[in-house]
């Protein structure tokens, strides 16, 4: 091989190699609010948000790129109020912004993210019609026993759903950055570290690379510990 095809060799390996870890992103939005506005991606680091990219909104269009060395789970920011979470990844990545929906699209593991966010907004929404049923049940003067019954009957049955859902997507993402991401985003909804059945479920059939990852072996340190000291008083 003589000099001119080596450098063209170094050239093309570099070039695919920079390559391979960038992301891009476009977006678009039709929230007249936002044009004008500074976005941020920002990933959590030592318990707190940081800055990894930025754009300004220019008549409903934003992009950037970057590169990254591998996944992470994000959120874009207006100021300081977060407005949706995404996955940083290799690829063309796609957000799309208005007043009825928040959608990313166009990278395998954002795909995944909002078909599951998709779904749990679906439960949400029947959750909030099962508060609804009842206030119409009361109004209408309907005996107690009544209400409980069905109410309840409606509200177990969402609840088991929905902790199917979360349960099964955590599993199948174990191992990639969607399953540690949604079980911490799970656990930020208590007031402070704790063991629920479903968590300890998630935990004990997971495999070691999820059991190991720093913030999760940290939170089921903490919550055991509380536990105990709960059970012991």
């Amino acid at each position: 091989m003589n000099i001119s095809n080596i450098i063209y060799s170094v050239i093309f390996l570099s070039f695919f190699a920079s390559c391979a870890s960038e992301y891009h992103i476009q977006g678009s939005s039709s929230v007249p609010r936002l044009d004008g506005k500074m976005l941020f991606v920002k990933v959590p680091q030592g318990g707190e948000m940081m800055n990894v990219d930025s754009a300004e909104v220019v008549h409903g269009y934003f992009r950037m790129k970057g590169e990254i060395d591998t996944s992470m789970i994000a959120s874009l920011y207006m100021d300081d109020q977060s407005i949706m979470p995404l996955v940083i990844e290799r690829g063309e990545i796609e957000i799309q912004i208005d007043n009825a929906r928040i959608m990313v699209k166009g990278t395998p593991l954002n795909e995944k993210l909002y078909d599951f966010i998709t779904k749990k907004s679906l439960l949400d929404d029947q959750a909030y019609e099962v508060e609804r049923l009842e206030s119409r049940m009361i109004m209408d003067g309907k005996s107690m026993d009544v209400i409980e019954k069905e109410v309840n009957s409606e509200r177990d049955k969402i609840s088991n759903e929905m902790e199917n859902l979360v349960k099964t997507f955590i599993q199948d993402n174990y191992e990639n950055v969607l399953g540690p991401g949604i079980f911490l985003m799970l656990c930020n909804g208590f007031p402070y570290p704790l063991m629920t059945p479903l968590l300890e479920d998630l935990v004990n059939s997971a495999p070691d690379c999820f059991k190991n990852h720093n913030l999760i072996k940290e939170y089921v340190e903490v919550a055991r510990a509380n536990m105990e000291k709960m059970n012991e008083r």
